[in-house]
């Protein structure tokens, strides 16, 4: 019998021994669970040493979040940019990238098709109810095993919508982007890097005033009255930020 190495991973312990328990009970699942997501990177780690890798990770959609706090809240004028740290979407994010074999399912306590459709663009195969069948939880698991996406119907034209919006505003996003001069585009990997003007300024062999001006021209372009809304619009267009460790930057004033 080919076995089902499931991880749930949920901060309310007794939710997730719950459902570790229920899904224990089936001949051919075998679960394991963690209660935060360092501790969920550490089970897949550990697995993949083992070679156990998991198949399927479940995951809290409020996974760290503080009593009092909006899930999924961000910084005004950061628009649709990755979930907070503290976020089960985030570590689905992560999850993507450092276990890519993984299939990950989001249970969430209500329906929000905003975060569904964030959960799908980092990478998740499925939202569920929290309080869902168990019946309804296996056939999800079984299904993104088979490539399979599981949203819940009432979800379906919600996440469509807010799916078609996202890609609407990364399409003018990179258009934005697209009228910057070559040099103007890499003053803004080095602000989606989080660097300063003084640090810009010493990475691109520039003075400060003449990056302050490039910055200036890079919030007037892109239409944007701070750093922090000019790199959310950067990042939703795919800029990547300035590798600090490895980039080779001419001294020249070529681009300048």
């Amino acid at each position: 019998m080919v076995r089902i190495r499931v991880l749930v991973v949920d901060d309310h312990r007794i939710f997730a021994e719950s459902l570790a328990a229920a899904l224990a009970a089936e001949p051919d699942v075998d679960v394991s669970a963690a209660g935060s997501g360092p501790a969920a990177l550490r089970c897949l780690e550990r697995a993949v040493a083992e070679g156990r890798r998991f198949d399927v990770m479940l995951v809290d959609a409020d996974l760290g979040a503080v009593a009092g706090s909006v899930p999924g809240q961000r910084e005004p004028g950061s628009g649709s940019g990755p979930p907070p740290a503290s976020d089960g979407i985030a570590l689905v994010a992560g999850v993507r990238v450092s276990h890519p074999g993984v299939r990950s399912v989001v249970l969430a306590e209500r329906d929000d098709p905003r975060r569904a459709a964030l959960a799908l663009q980092a990478g998740a195969s499925g939202w569920v109810a929290k309080d869902c069948s168990l019946s309804r939880l296996l056939a999800v698991i079984r299904g993104v095993l088979r490539e399979e996406t599981h949203l819940p119907p009432a979800l379906l034209t919600g996440v469509l919508r807010e799916l078609t919006a996202a890609r609407k505003h990364r399409t003018d996003s990179e258009r934005l982007v697209e009228s910057l001069t070559p040099r103007e585009h890499e003053v803004l990997r080095c602000m989606v890097a989080g660097l300063g003007r003084k640090d810009v300024a010493a990475r691109l062999f520039l003075s400060p005033h003449t990056v302050r001006t490039h910055m200036q021209n890079v919030l007037g372009k892109l239409g944007v009255h701070s750093t922090l809304a000019a790199v959310a619009l950067a990042r939703r267009a795919g800029v990547r930020p300035a590798d600090l460790a490895g980039d080779v930057v001419e001294r020249s004033g070529q681009l300048a």
